[in-house]
C-alpha cells in the first residue's frame, strides 16, 4: 500500500487540530475531498506506521513517525516543481511563519497558483491538488503545509528553519487558536 499526498495532508489537517474530532465527512468537506477518499487515507497512515486506530471509527496522527516522515521522507516521496510567475496563494518562505524570518525579494517567493491568491510569484506544485483552497479557509494547515513546501523546495538554511519550526509546531500542539479553526 503505497501512500498517497493527500494521506499527508489528512494527517497535517488532523494534527493542526489536536483537540478536535473528525468524521471522514467533515475532513473531507474541510480538505475538498471525499469521505472515501478521506478513508482511504487514514487507512494507508494507519499501515504505514503514521497514524494509530486504537479503536473502530478512531484514528490519531502518531506525531514522532509525522514528524520524521516529513522532516526526511516527503521532499524524495513528493518533490514540489517551481513554475512560471502566477497570481496565487503565498506558501514555503512567503508564508508565516517563515516569511517574517527570511529576507525574500517582492515577487519571489513561491505560491500555489489560485485565482483568489493574495500574492503573486514562482508557482510551486501543492502538495495535493485541494491544498490551497484548504489552506485559504485554515490558518493552522496553511502554516503546515507551507513549512512542509519549505522542506521540500528550500535551501539549506530555509529547511533547517523550516524544520526547526516543524517540530515545534508538531511535539508541542498548540490548542485551538481563534485563527485556527477549520
Amino acid at each position: 500500500m503505497d501512500l498517497k499526498p493527500q494521506d499527508l495532508m489528512v494527517l497535517l489537517k488532523v494534527a493542526a487540530h489536536p483537540s478536535r474530532h473528525w468524521t471522514y465527512a467533515a475532513l473531507g468537506e474541510a480538505l475538498g475531498m471525499s469521505a472515501s477518499e478521506t478513508h482511504a487515507s487514514v487507512k494507508r497512515a494507519v499501515a504505514s506506521g503514521l497514524a494509530v486506530a486504537p479503536a473502530r471509527g478512531e484514528w490519531t496522527p502518531i506525531r514522532p513517525n509525522l514528524l520524521e516522515f516529513v522532516l526526511h521522507g516527503a521532499r524524495y516521496v513528493w518533490p514540489a516543481t517551481m513554475g512560471p510567475v502566477k497570481r496565487g496563494v503565498p506558501t514555503s518562505i512567503g508564508m508565516e511563519p517563515l516569511a517574517s524570518q527570511m529576507r525574500v525579494a517582492p515577487g519571489d517567493a513561491p505560491v500555489w497558483a489560485h485565482p483568489t491568491g493574495s500574492a503573486k510569484g514562482p508557482t510551486l506544485s501543492p502538495l495535493y491538488r485541494s491544498a490551497p483552497l484548504a489552506a485559504l479557509t485554515d490558518p493552522a494547515l496553511h502554516r503546515l503545509l507551507a513549512l512542509l513546501d519549505a522542506l521540500r523546495t528550500g535551501r539549506a538554511r530555509e529547511r533547517t528553519l523550516a524544520a526547526q519550526l516543524m517540530e515545534a509546531e508538531l511535539t508541542h500542539p498548540v490548542q485551538e487558536r481563534a485563527d485556527a479553526r477549520p
